[in-house]
């Protein structure tokens, strides 16, 4: 049905829903529904009514009545240079070679302390650790968007800041359908978080089994002369964990930042701001579905704090910033509760995002008597 009418609209509407009344306004055709279970009966004419180029929308009144609000809409034109197939794969190709001049120059700078390895074949390792945590964790996006039967983009690639900072700034993928329901948004937005994890984990393990361990009296001297810098960005639990595990980190001694550790450094850092529950973070979109959008709106500003208190003051203004321009993520089906277990689930999420935030050293003596 190429160019639908009102009437196969008002049609395909009553074929689904008990509708008791109808208004038609200028704009707009609107249902008043009498089902009690109308969330998969919206997902069924949501799906229908994209495909012609129609939106609905499901709204509850003041007075507890449903309503189902139709409108044509003209799909969203996409900038130019995100529109071409290069565009993602150009972006990558940076990345690729952000990533292993940085990781090029760190392993010769370690080097002059301790020898790791051969310097362009530490940065392939540390080129594949890095792209493995944030390729696994826009993945874990597509995978889940297409098993919800949304279409996306391929992902883009952002460069960073090598050598001075960090090679990449992560990777986004944009959707091209629209969401339906709190669930949808919920399992799209912590499938890539999850996934990532995964394998910044593995990476934070196999570069604590590898990291040089120095005696406290060589790193004293090293410190001295100015050949060993301190680490102060903040250490995730994770990877104190990963470091425990081989009985590294104790005291006494001086673990050597890696390039592969300060791959998971990066991937559990990522991590720990996406499980933010912050505008359209992917956590963000989580305690959406989960808070509502004015409870959701003061969590924002709560991990706006939280970054403030763990000195990432310009992730923080980068928040408000973006917060203030663009809202929250609100599906079609915005009444449909989220089932219990994806709240239990968003239990562990938090518990993640604490094990991940980059806590400073002295964050866990100051909580013990």
């Amino acid at each position: 049905m190429e160019n639908p009418s009102q009437e196969d609209i008002i049609s395909i509407v009553n074929s689904i829903f008990n509708v008791s009344d109808f208004t038609k306004t200028e704009f707009s055709l609107e249902f008043g529904i009498e089902d009690k279970d109308f969330k998969l009966k919206f997902e069924d004419l949501a799906r229908k009514l994209e495909n012609m180029s129609y939106v609905c929308k499901l709204e509850k009144m003041d007075d507890g009545k449903l309503y189902v609000i139709i409108q044509k809409f003209s799909p969203k034109k996409q900038r130019r240079w995100m529109n071409t197939s290069w565009t993602p794969r150009i972006m990558f190709a940076i990345v690729i070679s952000f990533v292993m001049i940085d990781g090029y120059y760190r392993t010769s700078g370690t080097n002059s302390i301790v020898e790791i390895g051969d310097p362009l074949e530490m940065a392939a390792v540390y080129t594949l650790s890095l792209l493995g945590i944030l390729g696994i964790h826009e993945l874990g996006h597509i995978i889940a968007a297409k098993a919800h039967g949304l279409k996306t983009t391929w992902p883009y690639f952002i460069p960073g800041l090598p050598v001075i900072g960090i090679p990449t700034f992560g990777a986004f993928i944009q959707s091209r359908g629209l969401t339906i329901n709190r669930e949808i948004l919920f399992d799209v937005a912590i499938a890539g978080p999850v996934a990532g994890l995964a394998i910044a984990v593995i990476v934070s393990v196999y570069g604590a089994y590898t990291a040089p361990v120095l005696d406290q009296e060589v790193a004293a001297g090293l410190f001295a002369e100015g050949g060993l810098i301190e680490w102060d960005q903040g250490e995730p639990l994770l990877m104190t964990a990963s470091l425990a595990l081989f009985g590294k980190g104790g005291a006494g001694t001086e673990i050597i930042m890696t390039p592969i550790m300060f791959a998971a450094w990066i991937g559990f850092l990522i991590t720990f701001l996406n499980l933010l529950p912050a505008w359209q973070l992917d956590g963000g979109h989580m305690a959406r579905t989960l808070l509502g959008s004015k409870l959701h709106r003061y969590a924002t500003f709560g991990s706006m704090g939280i970054l403030v208190l763990l000195n990432y003051w310009l992730m923080a203004i980068l928040i408000l910033v973006l917060s203030s321009r663009n809202p929250s993520a609100s599906p079609l089906d915005d009444v449909s509760p989220l089932s219990k277990s994806r709240k239990l689930v968003y239990i562990g999420i938090i518990g993640l995002a604490v094990l991940c935030a980059p806590l400073p050293s002295n964050f866990l003596p100051s909580l013990l008597p």
